[in-house]
């Protein structure tokens, strides 16, 4: 039972259950919210990815014989993403509330979260404990920059805030690219792959791949909510029966895009394309398709037409 309660509690802090969560919130219920978790998550997992390659510590299954690991996992140890990513998630959310009984519970949510991955033995309590720290610094700086980051995004012309997203993105590819290169000449140790082996996982070639990936996925991130931005938001809003129908509309688009990245491989550069297409459509596409099957307004309505120069209208 305590086993099956740590496995719960391991796939809170995962991005199975994350991603779904903020597309929920993003889609139906809170789309500036949603937008900004899913913008410090995606990041984070940049974060982790490229922190992984550059300590390129292994997880304590691994290389202690004593250790079970219930989990198959092939990526290296430190920092532990689900300790960081649940700070950041869980904390961000918490911040949005002045209650202490919502602090404590995403406090106990957070622990249990790095208890279960200790548990599992796929990490130990260092790897926990910097996971928490990188992602406590990450939070505070996003929460420390956020009120000046945004308005000085959102006053740049669509074009440079594109350019800006790529960049962006790019800066990460270089940063995983940086610490792939440390690992120059290393090879997977035979005894830590019968360990990944004996815990049901399977050892793959470390490559730029993972970076690219979390690195494309920020960049649709970015340019997609720049994109509803500019064309004016919309109302999460309506009738129950509206909310809950734009969930298959945005899944199938999502499934979509997943179902045609299958067939294009692995390599760095499709799967920077695949997690980009992914993020636009979760951000800009999948809310145009509300808007247009009548699931959803524009919180902005249009008062030009196309070609002409937008006016802001004043109270």
């Amino acid at each position: 039972m305590l086993t099956g309660f740590m496995h719960v509690m391991s796939f809170v802090g995962s991005a199975a259950f994350y991603v779904p969560l903020l597309m929920a919130v993003y889609w139906c219920v809170d789309p500036r919210t949603g937008a900004r978790a899913a913008v410090l998550l995606t990041l984070s997992g940049v974060v982790n990815t490229v922190l992984k390659l550059f300590f390129h510590a292994p997880r304590p299954f691994w290389t202690d014989p004593g250790t079970t690991g219930y989990e198959g996992r092939d990526s290296f140890g430190m920092p532990s993403g689900h300790a960081q990513n649940s700070v950041v998630a869980w904390g961000f959310l918490s911040s949005r509330f002045r209650r202490r009984a919502v602090w404590a519970a995403a406090l106990v949510v957070i622990v249990l979260i790095g208890v279960s991955r200790i548990y599992l033995g796929v990490h130990s309590l260092g790897q926990v404990l910097v996971g928490w720290s990188v992602g406590a610094l990450l939070l505070a700086a996003a929460l420390w920059l956020e009120p000046v980051v945004v308005p000085w995004w959102s006053r740049r012309p669509m074009s440079a805030q594109l350019g800006l997203a790529l960049a962006v993105a790019l800066v990460c590819v270089g940063a995983a690219w940086a610490g792939l290169q440390t690992l120059d000449g290393w090879r997977w140790p035979d005894a830590w792959v019968n360990a990944i082996t004996r815990a049901g996982g399977d050892v793959a070639p470390i490559t730029l791949s993972e970076g690219a990936a979390a690195a494309g996925g920020l960049f649709g991130i970015l340019a997609g909510l720049s994109a509803a931005a500019h064309r004016g938001w919309y109302d999460a809003g309506g009738e129950l029966w509206r909310r809950v129908a734009r969930v298959p509309v945005g899944a199938a688009g999502a499934l979509a895009i997943y179902t045609v990245g299958l067939f294009l491989g692995t390599q760095p550069v499709q799967a920077f394309i695949v997690q980009a297409a992914l993020g636009l459509w979760g951000a800009a596409g999948a809310p145009e398709s509300f808007v247009r099957l009548r699931l959803a307004t524009r919180t902005t309505p249009e008062l030009t037409r196309a070609g002409e120069e937008r006016v802001e209208v004043r109270p």
